[in-house]
């Protein structure tokens, strides 16, 4: 299954930062993995956070980079 709009949700935004919330039936290897996101690259910026409900794990990433493919990084 493909990333799906429907389920990316803002819960905050802020002086250009956004904190977004992502469910998915999929497992947590799959939703992380580089270039899951790019069909919404041009709304994510390098710093947000996305808080994600994945089939098999809850996690907090951030967005490590967005050019040519949205990469998600850890928290430092």
């Amino acid at each position: 299954m493909a990333f799906q709009n429907k389920n990316l949700s803002v819960i905050a935004y802020a002086n250009g930062f956004t904190l977004w919330h992502y469910a998915s039936d999929e497992k947590m290897a799959t939703v992380t993995a580089a270039g899951y996101f790019n069909s919404v690259k041009t709304l994510m910026n390098i710093g947000d956070v996305v808080i994600i409900n994945a089939s098999d794990n809850t996690t907090i990433k951030k967005v490590a980079a967005t050019a040519d493919n949205v990469s998600l990084g850890a928290l430092a």
